[in-house]
């Protein structure tokens, strides 16, 4: 037996989520079997977790859209008990049982090795948010970025911590944008050069296009804010959007793109192919500091995730949470 968080919804449609213990008999079925070391929390886990269950396919149900361990058993000859793997994607934590659990059993395919340099907790320290901040920072380089800054919006969250961090090794001069100005030092500290309010961005105006100001941009709010972003950019620039927080809606016009030639770029990160999974994990061993994201890590455990999930929720968590699920 081994301690899980479950979630669980009642004839009345509310959700609630404790640790229970389970056995292996309980898992889904898969080609391997991962002794979970560490998972973490994202905005998704949250909607899993929340009282209107959100994402959540089945019940009772496992949360957590990511995890680092161990296998220890596997039916697939690219795996071998003892090797180090992660996941991120593939609807685990919403179709699938996911990390919250010591436990998980999933498709070999959906699994990376992982890369040299990294260990687990450090892999979940980077979690699905930096993994999506690292495609976003590639997809931005394979489309040329600018002269100017690289802006990234949400800069305080795990996606635009992880990416502020990895642009400022990079060599490139960051503009964070937050709407919590205690969060300043701590960006400055994953290497921005320039903090920006949420307010001067989400500043009403009904121009379509402004000065020419930012070189690059992972978005991670999206809705107004991605609209105000792409009026800002320089010609042919692009922008990453990552992010879903701020609305679904593009309250913009084409004449960013047509005037501009400015590139938006969705990235995607719950289907990624195998060979764009394994580059992204092997630049975030090379890229990313592993200093500076210790700087961004809150430790927590499987009965903290109940509130965690609500906090993720309200916009109160800074950094990345990764959570011990043995401890």
């Amino acid at each position: 037996m081994f301690n899980a968080l479950i979630v669980n919804k009642d004839d009345e449609g509310k959700t609630s989520a404790q640790v229970e213990q389970i056995g292996l008999d309980d898992l889904p079925t898969g080609d391997v079997t991962v002794a979970v070391e560490y998972s973490t929390v994202n905005y998704k886990d949250g909607l899993c977790i929340g009282p209107g269950g959100g994402l959540v396919r089945n019940y009772p149900h496992v949360p957590g859209i990511d995890f680092a361990g161990t296998v220890e058993a596997s039916d697939d000859d690219r795996y071998k008990p003892g090797d180090k793997v992660v996941l991120t994607g593939w609807r685990v934590g919403e179709a699938h049982w996911g990390g919250y659990a010591q436990k998980a059993r999933v498709r070999a395919d959906w699994l990376v090795p992982l890369p040299g340099g990294l260990d687990t907790r450090q892999a979940m320290a980077v979690g699905t948010a930096g993994f999506t901040a690292m495609l976003a920072v590639m997809a931005l380089e394979d489309h040329g970025i600018k002269k100017g800054p690289v802006l990234v919006t949400g800069a305080a969250g795990g996606v635009g911590s992880v990416a502020t961090a990895i642009l400022a090794n990079l060599g490139h001069e960051v503009a964070g944008v937050t709407g919590r100005p205690e969060t300043a030092d701590y960006l400055k500290s994953l290497g921005a050069s320039q903090i920006v309010a949420r307010a001067e961005i989400n500043e009403t105006t009904k121009r379509p296009l402004e000065g020419e100001t930012w070189g690059g941009c992972v978005d991670a709010v999206g809705g107004a804010m991605l609209a105000r972003v792409l009026g800002q950019m320089e010609y042919g620039a692009s922008v990453a959007a990552v992010g879903l927080a701020g609305g679904a809606a593009l309250p913009a016009t084409v004449i960013p793109f047509l005037l501009r030639g400015v590139n938006l770029l969705g990235i995607d990160s719950v289907m990624q192919p195998y060979e764009n999974r394994l580059r992204a994990w092997e630049r975030i061993a090379r890229d990313l500091p592993m200093d500076k994201l210790e700087a961004m890590v809150q430790p927590a455990t499987l009965s903290d995730l109940p509130r965690l999930g609500a906090d993720i929720l309200k916009g109160q968590v800074k950094g990345r949470v990764v959570v011990d699920v043995n401890a």
